[in-house]
């Protein structure tokens, strides 16, 4: 054991467990330490194979140990005080709000892994940032600071007829169905500026 990051009956993962298997007289580095950079990525990863549950699971486990009064909530500490690696924090909530942006080709996905019928949240990418709402109405794309160019969204929903409009204009679109969400595709590149809102609908 070289350093202690939980304490008691404190819940953490452990970077590995040997199981029933004899332990090397030896053991690898760390292998009984906890680090939060490494549980967060594994809560993402569980939250993004479906195991919603225990992913946020794991990230409260975390957020309790670094409360603000058992430890500083602001340096989950490694290798030395506010270490880079528990920026990792970054991917749970992407992997729990679904949304994901790529640049390249302009798509933006809003596929939310908590149960929802109302469900608003903050989004970022390299150009900009804002919020996203998705209603049975369909979804809202609302730019707060910078811009964004979008070629397509997807998100949940199903219906025969759809409408998108940028600042109340109508928007050219194209819909391809697929199970329990749709994609809108546009002809040309739709360039979010600071203020505007995409909004997106599907009926049935």
């Amino acid at each position: 054991m070289q350093r202690t990051f939980a304490l008691n009956d404190e819940a953490a993962l452990v970077i590995c467990d040997y199981g029933k298997a004899e332990r090397p007289k030896i053991p690898f580095p760390y292998y009984a330490e906890v680090m939060t950079g490494f549980e967060y990525s594994t809560a993402a990863h569980m939250i993004y194979a479906g195991m919603v549950r225990e992913g946020i699971e794991c990230i409260a486990n975390i957020r309790a140990r670094y409360d603000g009064e058992k430890r500083n909530p602001w340096d989950e500490a490694e290798c030395g005080h506010h270490y880079a690696r528990a920026m990792a924090a970054w991917s749970g909530f992407l992997a729990l709000s679904g949304f994901r942006y790529h640049g390249p080709t302009g798509a933006v996905t809003a596929m939310p892994r908590v149960p929802h019928e109302n469900f608003r949240c903050f989004w970022a990418s390299g150009t900009g940032w804002g919020t996203f709402a998705l209603s049975p109405a369909g979804l809202e794309l609302k730019i707060l600071h910078g811009s964004l160019a979008c070629r397509s969204c997807e998100f949940p929903g199903s219906g025969a007829a759809s409408s998108a409009t940028l600042d109340g204009n109508a928007v050219p679109h194209r819909v391809e169905p697929s199970r329990n969400r749709a994609v809108f595709r546009f002809p040309d590149t739709v360039r979010l500026a600071e203020g505007q809102v995409l909004r997106l609908s599907l009926k049935a």
